[in-house]
């Protein structure tokens, strides 16, 4: 009998106490025997761990080999770790230099992960930040279960499709065609991180989206149904190559398939197109006003001081009067003489910080002067009035007939029709898009934002985009996690799906650093090997996944040079002018519990507080007696529970921070300090041993 019979028959019995008293036996007769998907799970996987220290105890490989003979290190002296073979009782004994050698865990036995910073790109403001993680997804995983557990609204992966060409690993070996038990391994590796996916995603309402071809979609459907018992599953086929795969003998493949596991309420939020047919999108789609002031890093006066002068508006009226010309270089901001009756309007925002406008003076008035800019509601407090403008791919829409326009407000500015009450439509089980054509969207989009670099098969941007609009584009807050990151076009495809409407969206990605096979044998035979730079800067994280997030971002390709050519479809833009995002890089570390110093835990696990807390503002770094917090932070940390007084005290009229972590390890001193503290507040208890919060891999994923 089937899985799905036997809910279906619980489900027939009316008494409720009878049901909960069958169904508790069932799930223990589930836990000792598989219904419907049947496969062997392969020992744990292995996994090199290049930053944890050489310590008495732990078990290494030796790093310049691809072998994965295992030893145990029976001492370290003067930097030669003594190894010994448990396979022969212990007895035997080499000696090895510890920078040959690196620590090799298997799933099961305790790990306690930290997170570096190795970067950042600060555009967005006050936005949260989108973080890229380097780390096995596995041990990736299961550290953001303690700050996101439970939370993530849409969950997009693209995991290895198992071709047979050796493009991914189990147990540190490349599982190729010839492998008989690939396809068992690939089940048992996909199961491992499916389960940890179910306990991050919000059970109230959240989506699983993977995407396979023909190769394990129908084991992978089996495994959906086994994991995510009792949730709807839909697949859908979409073109990704039109010009098609030639296959001898065989029909050419020009499509993939993607899952959708519909969570709790989860449901899709019908937009312009069904994905099949080709609905003229151009009527319909809501023209989008873009704000004049830029901000972020990138976007300070000193940057282009050209792109800082007044726009001067009716003290009394609002209306606008004149655009000024740009001031000094180190001229002061309140140096502007206004005309009679006006108020100057400069690019400053809130915290007093000197930005700039988007736009030269010339092209404002010449925008002005067509309608092309307008001015926003006026400001009770300050009087003055957000300036807005239509992008270029925009006006050539207006100026081409494709958008239409209903003539002139009383200010002069363009009347543009939108999008409200206009017809919207559920898509279908078959997506025959242009804009998801991999090699003209992935491949070339990639070449663009990183000339020279390759990665295999990247997604199109615009299908990325489109599959994620439908379950996120009506919540402007969502949490969105890829762990199988690859070249980062999911990061990428949020900050489109941001621009668009302003929105606040924010994706974790989580990717490796592995080269390829061709390239792991080029690089031992000249003598390289894991964790020195020549192989690192190679592995996909550095070479691939940083550089290209960095530069859709910035608008900058590596080597500084514009990127070049511009965005199609739903919102076109050139891609020089980047997006208004924070993106923080980090590499997932290793610690020995017993070595490290109490203040290096926390300055390691740090970052973690700092994404429970909203990924918003500075990350607090370091233990700060009584407590820390800093300027501009979302959240504070005490440090020395005997102090709470101070620290509640500190925090009552810090509006802007919303939660409180609390060092002890006493449960009745954290609900003292709980009691005291606002209700609004969200409160969370740190152990004073750093990392006992945070140890994985004990088996709990399996």
């Amino acid at each position: 009998m089937t899985t799905n019979a036997l809910d279906n028959l619980l489900s027939r019995i009316t008494d409720l106490d009878l049901r909960r008293a069958v169904e508790s036996e069932v799930n223990i007769l589930r836990d000792t025997k598989d219904f419907g998907l049947v496969f062997e799970r392969h020992l744990p996987e292995e996994v090199r761990l290049l930053s944890h220290p050489i310590t008495r105890g732990v078990k290494v490989q030796e790093r310049k080999s691809a072998s994965s003979e295992t030893w145990t290190v029976h001492s370290v002296k003067a930097g030669i770790a003594t190894l010994v073979d448990d396979d022969d009782g212990g007895d035997a004994a080499i000696e090895r230099p510890i920078e040959d050698l690196v620590v090799v865990r298997g799933f099961g036995e305790p790990i306690y992960p930290g997170l570096k910073s190795v970067g950042k790109v600060e555009r967005g403001g006050n936005k949260p930040y989108h973080t890229v993680i380097n780390g096995e997804n596995f041990y990736a995983l299961e550290t953001l279960l303690y700050a996101y557990e439970g939370q993530v609204d849409c969950i997009y992966i693209d995991p290895p499709y198992n071709s047979g060409a050796r493009d991914w690993k189990y147990n540190n070996d490349y599982v190729d065609g010839e492998d008989t038990y690939r396809h068992s391994k690939w089940l048992s590796f996909m199961e491992k991180r499916l389960k940890l996916a179910q306990r991050l995603m919000n059970p109230e309402g959240s989506v699983l989206i993977v995407t396979i071809d023909e190769k394990e979609y129908l084991r992978l459907g089996l495994l959906l149904e086994q994991v995510f018992r009792g949730c709807d599953i839909q697949m859908v086929s979409s073109v990704i190559n039109p010009s098609g795969s030639s296959r001898q003998g065989r029909f050419a493949r020009t499509d993939e398939y993607l899952f959708f596991v519909f969570i709790g309420s989860a449901n899709i939020t019908p937009w312009t197109t069904d994905m099949l047919r080709d609905q003229s999108e151009s009527a319909r789609k809501k023209v989008r006003w873009s704000s004049l002031i830029r901000n972020g890093e990138g976007s300070r006066r000193t940057r282009i001081p050209s792109l800082f002068y007044p726009i001067f508006i009716g003290k009394e009226t609002g209306d606008f009067h004149s655009v000024g010309e740009p001031l000094a270089r180190d001229a002061l901001a309140d140096s502007v003489v206004c005309p009679p009756e006006t108020l100057a309007m400069l690019p400053i925002d809130g915290s007093g910080q000197e930005l700039m406008w988007r736009l030269h003076p010339p092209t404002l008035r010449d925008y002005l002067s067509k309608g092309y800019a307008k001015f926003g509601k006026r400001d009770n407090k300050t009087g003055f009035r957000a300036p807005q403008y239509l992008q270029r791919g925009t006006i050539k829409k207006v100026e081409s007939g494709e958008i239409k326009t209903l003539g002139r407000d009383e200010e002069d500015a363009m009347v543009i029709e939108f999008e409200e009450g206009a017809k919207t439509y559920s898509p279908m089980t078959v997506w025959n898009r242009v804009s998801h054509s991999a090699g003209d969207h992935g491949s070339a989009m990639l070449k663009a934002l990183i000339p020279g670099r390759k990665f295999p098969f990247p997604k199109s941007l615009y299908a990325v985009e489109d599959t994620l609009r439908f379950f996120v584009g009506d919540k402007r807050d969502a949490l969105i996690l890829d762990f199988f990151g690859g070249s980062g076009t999911t990061t990428h495809a949020v900050a489109r799906l941001n621009r668009q409407d302003g929105g606040r969206r924010r994706s974790i990605l989580v990717t490796n650093n592995e080269v390829s096979d061709d390239e792991a044998k080029a690089l031992r035979k000249a003598g390289h090997y894991p964790g020195q730079l020549d192989w690192e800067t190679l592995g996909i994280f550095e070479h691939i996944t940083k550089p290209r997030v960095t530069a859709a971002v910035t608008g900058r390709t590596p080597d500084g040079h514009a990127v070049a050519g511009s965005y199609k479809f739903t919102d076109m833009s050139p891609m020089a002018e980047g997006f208004e995002e924070n993106i923080e890089f980090f590499e997932l570390t290793y610690l020995d519990h017993n070595s490290v110093a109490r203040g290096k835990a926390f300055e390691a696990v740090a970052p973690l507080l700092w994404m429970k807390f909203g990924a918003l503002g500075p990350i607090i770094t370091k233990v700060k007696k009584p407590f820390a917090a800093p300027a501009g932070s979302t959240y504070a940390v005490l440090f020395d529970i005997n102090r709470w007084p101070e620290f509640v005290e500190a925090l009552r009229d810090r509006e802007e921070v919303r939660y409180a972590c609390i060092v002890t390890d006493s449960l009745a001193q954290f609900q003292q300090v709980v009691a005291e503290m606002p209700h609004t507040m969200g409160v969370s208890m740190l152990y004073e041993d750093y990392l006992r919060n945070f140890e994985i891999n004990t088996g709990a994923g399996r």
